[in-house]
Order: structure tokens, then sequence, then C-alpha cells
């Protein structure tokens, strides 16, 4: 590059920072473009900026030298923290977001969302005028950070919770170690079918979202599906009936039917025993009549016996189905509509893992009926047999045949 070059070079860029710089900052600046010229950098620069050789001299000492001060401001120079001139704030804003345990009541945040924006205000009527930005600054400093809901509290420990789990897991191990079938059953969330937005999000061109209605109303959907899945603890295999109608013991109990049609009879075909972990409560519930009424109809059917065990009050997440099969599928539709029953069979029968997951499904048209009653003679007609633990948890329905 040639001198008029440098000259231009130098002027345009000092042209464009100067204004944004320091008299001390313009010192160094031109002092630092002098040095590394390599002759005549000082006459140049100063010709270039219109700032005298002296200074340039001036800044060429100060690069020179160690770093004493590196402020801009004089010591004390900026506006004073809000916690020095309110030094209560701190407090003020803390009995805000925990009203229950430390703040009045009263306050009406207890019953509204306390944003940012909210906090700055009801400081502000407590004598503490800020802003939503500062609030901001304050939370982090106070370790504050938004965070959602989250389910770990189970309700009332039954004492023999985790005897039950034992219970379970020995059996178990017991039907396999025998290559006999062992299935978790449950019904998964029923789901409105029709054009509505459903949680999660999937790949689409920018600017292309699959367009769904604002606002999810019954008379807007198509119907409403009730999954009802079966998982076979020692294939890793699922089946899962899409009910049209009501979620009741005939419907979970056809599921199985279904499973064991489909599914468990070319595995186990020779097995004389079932396994089946379910939850405690729901269409499968220990205290639901109808629901051991169905299996004894289905162990005469198949001619084995079914062995049931319930996890359990307030431990339904601990189903394997739930984390097994269920957690997938949602995974598998995430972002999709569900349109209709054939869109919602689809997407849960191409669920797959990386550790071989197999789904089947299949819609279940048929009408199951709500509030069919079972009579204590017919109670007296199941070939019930509850074990020594636990017998209303753990129990078997023998086959009458």
């Amino acid at each position: 590059m040639n001198r008029e070059s440098q000259f231009q070079n130098i002027q345009s860029t000092y042209d464009l920072l100067a204004p944004h710089m320091s008299e001390r900052a313009r010192r160094l600046w031109a002092a630092s473009q002098a040095k590394a010229l390599p002759y005549g950098g000082v006459s140049l620069i100063s010709s270039a900026t219109g700032l005298s050789r002296t200074t340039i001299h001036a800044g060429l000492i100060e690069i020179a030298e160690p770093i004493k001060d590196t402020r801009v401001r004089q010591a004390g120079g900026g506006r004073n923290k809000i916690t020095e001139k309110q030094p209560e704030i701190t407090e003020q804003l803390e009995s805000l977001i925990e009203p229950f345990s430390r703040g009045d009541p009263e306050s009406p945040l207890r019953w509204t969302c306390k944003s940012t924006r909210n906090l700055a205000e009801e400081l502000k009527l407590k004598g503490c005028p800020t802003t939503q930005r500062t609030v901001c600054t304050l939370l982090d400093k106070m370790e504050y950070s938004l965070q959602s809901n989250r389910k770990t509290k189970e309700g009332a420990k039954h004492p023999d919770r985790n005897a039950q789990f034992e219970y379970i897991y020995e059996k178990v191990k017991e039907f396999q170690k025998n290559g006999w079938p062992v299935i978790s059953v449950d019904t998964k969330k029923k789901e409105l079918l029709g054009d509505f937005k459903n949680a999660g999000k999937e790949f689409h061109p920018k600017g292309k979202p699959t367009k769904v209605k604002c606002h999810e109303f019954p008379h807007d959907s198509v119907g409403k599906a009730a999954p009802y899945g079966v998982y076979d603890l020692t294939k890793n295999n699922g089946w899962v009936s899409v009910g049209m109608s009501a979620d009741t013991a005939q419907f979970a109990v056809a599921s199985i039917g279904k499973w064991w049609n489909n599914m468990g009879k070319e595995v186990y075909g020779k097995a004389p025993a079932i396994m089946i972990t379910a939850d405690c409560g729901g269409s499968n519930g220990y205290r639901t009549r109808l629901w051991k009424h169905e299996l004894q109809k289905l162990a005469d059917k198949l001619g084995i016996s079914i062995h049931v065990c319930h996890f359990p009050p307030g431990t339904s997440k601990w189903n394997k189905i739930e984390h097994r099969l269920f957690s997938f599928i949602t995974k598998n539709w995430r972002g999709q509509p569900l349109k209709d029953s054939a869109t919602i069979v689809n997407l849960i029968a191409a669920t797959t893992t990386k550790k071989g997951l197999v789904v089947k499904s299949e819609i279940d048209n048929a009408v199951y009926a709500k509030g069919i009653k079972v009579s204590q003679e017919e109670m007296d007609k199941i070939k019930l047999v509850e074990n020594s633990f636990h017998g209303e948890w753990n129990y078997v329905i023998e086959s009458r045949l």
C-alpha cells in the first residue's frame, strides 16, 4: 500500500471512530497506528487525523508503560445501585414471590401470575419504584428462575408399597424364567379427534406450519379416542386398541384379548398362565367388579389362568407401559394433529425405538356401555384366588373350563 492510500485509509477510519472515542482513546489509537508503520508514522498520523505530534508521542509513552488505572470514569462515578438507594427492595420482592410463607396473605399476586411486569407494579405500590428489567436482575441475584410444575408428589405412601413392588418384581422374574407372558396394561389419555393443536414440534418448510383450530371444543371434534395399551415386558412389543366408545372394564379386557389373538398367542400359545400388572384405579382397578368379571370370561375362553398384580395407590407412573410404550407414542405423534381414528392408529403403529420396540394398533368400534353392574351372585361364580399378601392387589382368576 503506497503512502497516499495509507493516508486516506487512516483518515477515513479515524473520522468514523473519533465521535465514539474519548480523548484518551483517540490518543492511544493514533499512537498504535503510528507504531505499526515502518517509518514516518507519527507525521503521517498527525496529518491524517489532525492530532498534534506531541499528543501522538504522549500516546506512545502511555502504550509503553504498564496500565495503572483502567477506569474511564472517576472513582465513585455512575448511578448508585438500586439496592443501595432502596435497601428494602430485596425483602419486599421476596415477600411477593413467596406470599404463603413470608408475605401478606392478601397480596394480589397470591392469585395472579408472578410475571416481572406484575412484580414491578406491585413493588411500586409498596414504595419501591423500579423497572421490569431491574426485577429480572434482582431475581437472578436471588437465585430465582422460571420453572414449571414437576410431578413428584405421589400422595400418602402406603406402608406396604415397597413390599408390593418387591412382590411384583419376584413374580415377574418367575414368569419370565418359565417363558410365560407378563404384560403391563393401562389407558392412555383420551384424545379429541380433529384439526386441533397437538403439543410438540416437527420439521416443516419455513413459514409453513400446519394450520389447526384456535380452540378445542368437543362439538368441533369428529370423535374421541381412548387408546388402551398392552405392553409385553419380555418381548418389548405393544398392542394398542383405539376405542371410539367409553373406557370401561369390558373395553380393557377386550383389548387384552385382541393382544393375545394378534401378538401373544403366536409366542405364548402353550403357556398355562398370563401375568398382568395394572394400576389400582380406572377401568382395570382392583375394586372394579366388572374388571374381574370380564377377566373370568377371558380366562374361560383362553383356557388359562390370569394372575393380576396391582400397583399400590398413587404409584401409577411406576407402571412399565407408561415409560416404555406411551411415552414413545407421544413423542412419535408430537406436533401432528390427530385428525381421525385412522391417523391415530397409523401414528401409534409407526412408533419404534432403538431397542426394537414393535407396536401394533387397531380401531375398536364396539360400543361399551357405562354403568354395568355385577351382582354378588355373579361375583361368587368367579373362580378367584386371593394371595395371602394383599389379596385385594394380588389374585389369580382360574379358568372354569
